[in-house]
């Protein structure tokens, strides 16, 4: 608790002003808005623990969300809320210019709100990653955070009677999937982008997602993928040969590797740049998560092929995740990467360690490459790797069958009001829902769509697909809003 933080909410800052541009689609024939969203950072007095009345001393913490009410009919129109994950809410607020678009089609509110030991949401401050304070991170907890937050914003908005759809992108994305299947009393339907509810409910083949990035390159041509394939072959047989200094000077790295762990740790550095090409494959430049060129995966491809020496090119292709502003002149594969439980990627600082310690617990990350049905280097992630790395890191035992338990896994048929939304670039898709399961609960599927790419705002190089995927999104909210609307008449 910081003692600077004296009300339930209190203003910080605003984005740039905003502006919105109205203009018809001539392939759907209805309105687009392009807006640079204008938001107000908040803080709300959130509970600690929302299922045990005796721990922590009942204390709360301070939450941080975004609000954007300049479209909003106010009483009237829809509550969009945006179940945040594993980052700064900005990060994704920004980055997610749908929600506004839609908000001025549709005269709604639109929330953001943090993921609790995320961005600023810390509970216990700089303690909040210790044991046994990192305990109250949960799945469960941070849905519990975002159901108290609509209610109490809703009375103190007069907002009663607004009906509320939750919007999230990958982890967000089954957030929301669990927001309306756990608190459909609050939520009416829920946008699920890129959200993988399958895969980290254990419910999938190991080797897709490193199957599936790798498609993604072979996509552009059978060449490149065995240009990465044969270049981490030639970085093997270095390591092999203990050829330690070529492999520092090839692939400038700040300190020479010593052993067999430090080209582990090299691969897993080298693998997860390609990860987030085939991830933020979109087709103009962006700035989420980390800077990507428009098509890096294109692009990667590209400077695969350009010269003879394929280690100096998988360097190189490193270099469009790790060096795209050109200033490094070295690289420490150690800061850089950090190994974890997930095997496609923690990020760095508090945030990879809070999803370090969530993919310990109830989040089932067990992916692997195998140089066979991939172009990676076999790295093998098991049940028993991961029992043995949480153990020794958390002091925790993961729960491999939890969210198929707790959030029904594939079982969906009997949920409502959820639309399953993937871009078939993303490596994420296949680990999630493809194809409808009821009328109601809608799969959407994307040609050359990216990670969540319809949660972007729109972009003069938007595909045709995402532009009708976003059309139908659109409808379908709208149709829930009225629907809530009739059932909330009903009971007064």
């Amino acid at each position: 608790m910081k003692s600077a933080f004296v009300a339930l909410t209190l203003t910080m800052l605003t984005a740039d002003l905003i502006q919105t541009l109205s203009h018809s689609s001539a392939k759907t024939g209805i309105h687009r808005y392009q807006t640079q969203p204008l938001f107000k950072e908040k803080y709300f007095a959130q509970s600690l623990d929302h299922f045990n009345f005796n721990s922590m001393g009942n204390g709360t913490f301070f939450q941080r969300y975004l609000i954007n009410d300049k479209y909003w009919k106010i009483g009237y129109g829809p509550v969009f809320f945006y179940t945040g994950n594993e980052g700064d809410i900005w990060e994704f607020a920004l980055n997610s210019g749908f929600l506004s678009e839609l908000a001025a089609q549709q005269e709604a509110l639109v929330i953001f709100a943090e993921h609790r030991y995320y961005g600023k949401s810390l509970p216990f401050g700089n303690d909040s990653f210790n044991i046994p304070q990192i305990g109250l991170l949960t799945v469960e907890q941070a849905i519990a955070d975002y159901a108290v937050m609509i209610s109490v914003l809703k009375l103190q908005m007069s907002a009663t009677d607004c009906p509320v759809i939750v919007f999230g992108g990958s982890y967000g994305g089954m957030l929301s999937v669990y927001m309306r299947i756990k608190y459909p009393n609050l939520v009416a339907g829920a946008l699920a982008a890129s959200a993988p509810i399958l895969s980290t409910a254990g419910l999938d083949d190991p080797r897709q997602f490193f199957r599936d990035v790798t498609a993604d390159f072979e996509n552009i041509s059978q060449e490149c993928r065995n240009a990465v394939k044969g270049a981490f072959h030639q970085l093997k047989e270095l390591g092999e040969r203990r050829e330690y200094s070529k492999i520092q000077s090839t692939f400038a790295l700040c300190k020479r590797p010593s052993s067999a762990q430090d080209i582990h740790q090299l691969n897993g550095f080298l693998r997860n740049a390609f990860t987030l090409m085939a991830m933020l494959d979109y087709p103009y430049s962006t700035q989420f998560m980390d800077k990507m060129p428009a098509n890096p995966v294109k692009v990667g491809c590209e400077t695969m092929l350009r010269g003879s020496d394929l280690l100096t090119s998988l360097r190189d292709t490193a270099a469009i995740l790790y060096n795209s502003t050109g200033l490094l002149t070295c690289y420490d594969v150690y800061s850089l990467y950090v190994e974890c439980a997930d095997p496609t990627g923690c990020g760095i600082g508090f945030d990879s360690m809070a999803w370090d310690y969530q993919a310990c617990t109830e989040i089932n990350l067990c992916y692997e490459s195998n140089n066979i049905t991939d172009m990676f280097p076999a790295m093998t992630f098991t049940e028993e790797e991961r029992l043995r790395y949480c153990s020794k890191r958390w002091g925790v035992i993961p729960r491999p069958d939890w969210l198929k338990i707790q959030f029904w896994g594939d079982a969906l048929s009997r949920a409502s009001n959820i639309i399953f939304s993937n871009g078939d670039l993303d490596p994420w898709a296949n680990g999630g829902v493809r194809k409808s399961l009821s009328p109601s609960l809608i799969a959407i599927n994307i040609a050359g769509g990216a990670h969540h790419l319809d949660l972007r705002g729109s972009n003069v190089a938007d595909p045709a697909s995402v532009i009708e995927a976003r059309k139908a999104e659109a409808d379908l909210i709208s149709q829930w809003v009225e629907l809530e609307r009739i059932r909330i008449q009903q009971l007064l």
